[in-house]
């Protein structure tokens, strides 16, 4: 039986998947190189240390450890620069309301996101009294695919992971999911993410729905 609902951030909740583009993109360019819209990809639930490791790679760029470190930090600036004006009204169709609905119902909610700024993008939305666990990029050492994060998720909620079910629109996210021995909704195309049911966006069903189907 469902008790708990346990969702990503970017792409499920709101969509900061542009300011991430646009920041990396700065990023690839100052290491002499560019970022395409597939780079973009399959950075998606990455954490932020994998993610300029792929990048790295990608230009040839040689980086060191300061540089390697200064650069996530002017990454994350870039990023927070961006998303400083994100507001309730910047939430994906029907995000907010299905998390009210769910959290009317005395489901539990957990965030699992590999973002290290969930908790600043929560409060933006005005959301961050819904959940009763967050659990981001300051409270993981493995990013997706590895379950920590949705694992620790549900032992945050007093849950076994037989009882959480994810929400997700990574390839990475629903495997983390996969091997969490949690079920899955994916937000986007089903045969990118072969998670166990598929919408656009949460706003497309309800937690009624979800807790009879699984």
């Amino acid at each position: 039986m469902i008790k708990g609902f346990l969702f990503d951030l970017d792409g499920v909740i709101v969509d900061t998947a542009v300011f991430h583009f646009r920041a990396w993109r700065k990023v690839s360019r100052k290491l002499g190189g560019d970022f395409t819209e597939a780079q973009n990809e399959q950075l998606k639930g990455i954490n932020r240390v994998d993610s300029l490791k792929k990048i790295v790679e990608w230009t040839k760029a040689e980086v060191d450890d300061l540089q390697f470190q200064a650069l996530q930090e002017q990454k994350n600036q870039w990023y927070l620069d961006l998303v400083s004006g994100l507001g309730p009204n910047d939430a994906l169709p029907g995000a907010i309301n299905f998390l009210r609905q769910t959290h009317s119902k005395g489901i539990l909610i957990a965030l699992g996101s590999a973002s290290k700024n969930a908790p600043m993008v929560l409060k933006k939305l005005g959301i961050t009294e819904l959940f009763g666990a967050i659990i981001d990029g300051n409270n993981v050492i493995n990013g997706k695919p590895h379950p920590e994060v949705f694992l620790k998720g549900a032992n945050s909620l007093g849950l076994k992971p037989s009882e959480c079910l994810v929400f997700e629109d990574s390839i990475a996210g629903v495997k983390a999911a996969k091997q969490a021995g949690m079920a899955s909704v994916g937000i986007g195309e089903a045969e990118t993410l072969q998670a166990d049911l598929h919408f656009n966006s949460i706003g497309e069903t309800t937690p009624e729905y979800l807790l009879t189907h699984f």
